[in-house]
């Protein structure tokens, strides 16, 4: 059999799904300004080749001017080409990353139209979401039998996703969960929700080793639970899309000990 690992981060309650439904719109101005942003980081690392190209070729004339006993101005070059050859792989890592994501993105964009889920950016980082009501009735962690035809399509799209995992993650309400629940809270819920979507997708031909599962409850609400819609639209599962390790600092200088 195999194992799937889950994450339970914590989270509250689930209540009935009400009957006005929410706007499930792509977020393409959320995804413009973060592949923007890339772009603009993609200039400046240019905008900073070019430089250190120029200073790299002064830097050769008078090295062959004056010889090669000027052993700082070696070192100097030598680590200008290293700052060089650092920055053209950023630049190759974002834009590889930019056009995964764009690929992604546009891949869902029939699903988006239909209500099925959303695409956002949420702390730099790619978000699938789908609304409860697509995947579970409420109080429930069983998918919905409807809930098939989109997570088999979300499967697809996701496996063809090259060098990335994946965190699933289950939200609610704030509205604990009633007293015949089979689930003592929100976090237990939150997190068989995260379990059984991650079990489909595995199912569905998704590596099981890049999959995750988590359940937050109600700690990242999306919307205000003061009313009907804004509950409706906490009650959702995150597909996040994991940064590579080569994405994130680098931290092999930190000194743990002082």
């Amino acid at each position: 059999m195999r194992t799937y690992r889950w994450w339970a981060a914590a989270i509250l309650v689930v209540s009935a799904v009400p009957g006005c439904g929410h706007d499930w719109e792509p977020d393409y101005n959320q995804l413009h300004s973060e592949h923007e942003q890339t772009l603009g980081e993609l200039r400046d690392a240019q905008a900073r080749i070019s430089e250190l190209e120029a200073q790299n070729r002064e830097l050769s004339g008078v090295l062959e001017s004056q010889g090669a006993d000027l052993t700082d101005l070696n070192a100097l070059r030598e680590r200008l080409q290293a700052e060089l050859a650092a920055a053209r792989t950023r630049e190759e890592s974002n834009r590889a990353r930019l056009d995964s994501l764009r690929r992604m993105a546009m891949a869902f964009r029939e699903m988006v139209a239909a209500g099925q889920l959303r695409v956002r950016i949420v702390r730099g980082n790619m978000v699938v979401e789908l609304p409860e009501g697509v995947l579970f009735d409420s109080g429930r962690a069983e998918l919905r039998d409807a809930a098939s035809a989109t997570l088999e399509r979300v499967a697809q799209v996701l496996a063809s996703v090259p060098n990335r995992n994946f965190l699933v993650a289950g939200h609610t309400d704030n509205v604990p969960v009633g007293r015949r629940s089979r689930y003592e809270s929100n976090w237990e819920l939150s997190a068989a929700r995260g379990v059984a979507v991650v079990r489909f997708l595995a199912d569905h031909g998704m590596s099981p080793e890049r999959l995750a599962a988590a359940g937050y409850a109600d700690t990242q609400p999306v919307a205000s639970n003061s009313s009907d819609e804004g509950r409706a639209q906490n009650r959702r599962i995150e597909i996040i899309v994991l940064p590579n390790l080569d994405e994130l600092p680098d931290l092999s200088g930190l000194d743990l000990d002082s």
